[in-house]
């Protein structure tokens, strides 16, 4: 399977051994499943026809200098690895993710700006935030304050790990190789995802925090009303309400708690993206009449 810098997919073909050889001339990119680490944490590659071996320092960007840790290597084992042909030696084919991942970092730097629109595949989830591939393993850091403009008490809430997600350049960092990532402003500003309600309706929302002045209700990622506390309800809860007022220029939804419903699933409902592709100069989340406050992200320094 050749591949461009897409994120690591768990879901591909074994590479069959005529396609590395070929690799291993022209230098593409191939990816396939690490079925082992040996106790010298070299990774064993499932290839079709030959054994893939990948030497420890090979594994991943930064193992040879002590920037990346050991678990970098060992989490790999039964996970996709993307991989240059270093050589072919017999029946065995001597691999590196390090050096296509350097290449994908290349590419990334040459082709993007703060503002564009990437793909980014869930690697793992930290209280913090989720922690994505945004390129042949290279990692990067959506901070949970990012993924939703709705509040949310772990990543869990909006994401899963393998989800392959739509994410904002937020910040690039040449030196040090690195790209930040911001993902609430592809989710929709507070009109587009208020435009979808109107007043007099009654729907199903998700509690998010309960406070001593009322229960804010998350009704999409990117738009939560507050409801009088009218009986017992906790965060993480699904209930019914009934929309009282929508209101732009506070950027506020009423609401009245009708009932319970229940405790969300496990995994997280699939997200809808409002912009799925190119660049943003700047995003604005509230309303222009809004006069009580202002969620802006810039993402171009001269951008209007």
């Amino acid at each position: 399977m050749h591949l461009s810098y897409a994120p690591e997919d768990l879901e591909t073909a074994i590479p069959r051994r005529e396609d590395v050889c070929a690799a291993a001339q022209d230098g593409s990119i191939l990816q396939s499943v690490a079925v082992r680490c040996d106790a010298a944490h070299n990774l064993i590659v499932q290839l079709d026809g030959l054994e893939g071996r990948m030497p420890r320092e090979e594994c991943a960007l930064g193992i040879d200098t002590g920037q990346t840790r050991e678990i970098a290597i060992l989490s790999r084992v039964g996970k996709p690895v993307c991989f240059h042909v270093r050589r072919i030696e017999g029946n065995t084919a001597l691999l590196s993710r390090r050096t296509a991942q350097q290449e994908a970092q290349r590419a990334l730097f040459a082709a993007h700006r703060p503002g564009d629109i990437i793909a980014a595949r869930v690697t793992h989830l930290e209280p913090f935030g989720a922690f994505v591939d945004v390129g042949c393993g290279l990692v990067s850091l959506i901070g949970i304050e990012n993924l939703s403009v709705s509040r949310i008490f772990h990543p869990s809430d909006r994401v899963r790990v393998g989800q392959l997600l739509r994410a904002v350049i937020s910040g690039m960092d040449a030196e040090t190789g690195r790209i930040s990532l911001t993902h609430r402003e592809l989710l929709g500003t507070w009109e587009q995802n208020a435009a979808q309600f109107a007043a007099g309706e009654t729907v199903c929302g998700i509690v998010r925090s309960v406070e001593e002045y009322g229960v804010f209700v998350e009704l999409t990622p990117n738009l939560s009303g507050l409801a009088e506390q009218r009986f017992p309800v906790s965060p993480g809860e699904t209930v019914s309400c009934y929309i009282k007022s929508i209101l732009p220029e506070r950027m506020k939804i009423k609401l009245n708690l009708i009932d319970r419903i229940g405790h969300v699933p496990d995994v997280p409902p699939p997200l809808s993206y409002f912009i799925e592709s190119g660049h943003l100069p700047f995003w604005q989340y509230s309303p222009e009449s809004c006069t009580t406050r202002l969620i802006r992200t810039q993402f171009d320094p001269d951008g209007a």
